[in-house]
């Protein structure tokens, strides 16, 4: 057998990491750029008072999925809000941009199988 409980609870964990570490760090990163970020998202159509839910979601979603705290739920909207983001911010036909919407679809990917499997049980859920 190449996996074990304890390994795959362990991958579960470091995926888990992985996954958030973009979010925390870009939700903290739109707070001292938070002008520069509200202009670049009205350059691109979308409302800059949702700024503030924005730094919500990826900062507060970003560490409940760390810790594993409802994470199906924060995995499916984190999920949603990927998928939103890649269309809104990465669909230019540039090469930069392509990479960048490969790179979401690749990220929502990962929440779909988290949402799917679980955050194991190294996690406040305990799944």
């Amino acid at each position: 057998m190449l996996t074990s409980p304890a390994l795959t609870d362990s991958a579960k964990l470091v995926g888990r990491i992985l996954l958030a570490l973009m979010f925390v760090m870009g939700g903290y990163s739109k707070i001292g750029g938070y002008a520069g970020t509200q202009a670049y998202m009205a350059a691109h159509g979308v409302p800059g008072i949702l700024l503030p839910a924005v730094i919500l979601l990826e900062l507060v979603g970003g560490l409940m999925i760390v810790v594993g705290f409802k994470t199906r739920l924060v995995a499916l909207a984190l999920f949603g809000f990927t998928i939103i983001a890649t269309i809104l911010f990465h669909s230019a036909p540039d090469r930069m941009q392509q990479l960048l919407f490969m790179k979401n679809l690749a990220v929502a990917g990962g929440f779909l199988v988290l949402f799917a499997s679980g955050p194991g049980r190294w996690s406040l859920d305990r799944a």
